[in-house]
């Protein structure tokens, strides 16, 4: 058997990268699944899942939006009896001149990075919990970043959302006490994504991509499907004594500062 046999989950930001490697690795154990993203790409996630042989149902929606939180939590009780996980994986990167330099940020661009990324996972858990609550146990799982450990792996809204979802997993999975409702986070190293996508295209271009992630000690960067497995572990029973906590997942890159030269 699967790890999600039986079982039902929601995978936000499902169209592409990690959390379509997710939904498709949930959905291979077992899981049925409520893949939901804006774009509409995520059809073909879902698509990808039943035609392996697994269920899965697509949801066009905005993460950070409480309606459309409460319409996916609504569709995996509707289409699969119950909610045993939640990866609220959904993030950007940047908006509204969010990514310039510290004198350029706009608080409209801070806003719309904090309602995606922070107010998005915290969405995700008051209301998958309540549903959670009631059977007595369930698992959220939520994309932090390295970037929100320390300065160095993104622009400044974006690394302060990070650091607000670790924090969101600690406070929340406290406020949960007693409830067997778990809450954790993930924070990824450099993963080749649509949000990465520019640092590999222009390495490429130049001929130094055998230069990316050369600051962590495994020198290169993860794929989607690595995060995926950290989410797989959260969301089961494999962890069930895992709570509040902030798994990195690397390539060892936070478990140092990072140098400009390196031997070996």
């Amino acid at each position: 058997m699967g790890r999600l046999e039986g079982r039902s989950a929601v995978v936000t930001g499902a169209a592409s990268g990690i959390g379509r490697a997710s939904a498709l690795l949930f959905a291979a154990e077992g899981a049925g699944v409520v893949c939901v993203d804006r774009a509409g790409e995520v059809e073909a996630t879902a698509a990808a899942i039943r035609e392996a042989g697994g269920r899965a149902v697509a949801l066009q929606g905005d993460a950070g939006q409480e309606a459309d939180v409460k319409a996916y939590v609504a569709r995996a009780l509707s289409e699969f009896g119950g909610l045993d996980a939640v990866y609220a994986n959904a993030g950007i990167g940047s908006a509204g001149g969010a990514f310039g330099s510290l004198d350029q940020l706009t608080p409209e661009g801070w806003l719309e990075v904090l309602r995606v990324n922070l107010i998005g996972p915290f969405l995700a858990i008051k209301h998958a919990s309540a549903v959670m609550r009631e059977k007595g146990k369930g698992s959220i799982v939520c994309t932090a970043s390295v970037a929100g450990l320390r300065s160095g792996a993104g622009g400044v809204p974006y690394s302060a959302s990070k650091a607000g979802v670790i924090s969101l997993v600690q406070t929340s999975a406290n406020a949960l006490y007693g409830t067997g409702v778990r809450v954790n986070a993930i924070c990824p190293g450099l993963i080749e994504t649509g949000m990465t996508r520019r640092v590999y295209e222009n390495a490429r271009e130049r001929g130094t991509a055998d230069r990316i992630g050369q600051l962590n000690p495994l020198k290169r960067g993860g794929e989607p499907d690595e995060i995926a497995h950290a989410a797989l572990f959260l969301a089961c029973d494999d962890s069930s004594y895992v709570n509040g906590h902030a798994l990195v997942v690397d390539g060892g890159l936070s478990s140092s500062h990072p140098v400009g030269q390196r031997r070996g």
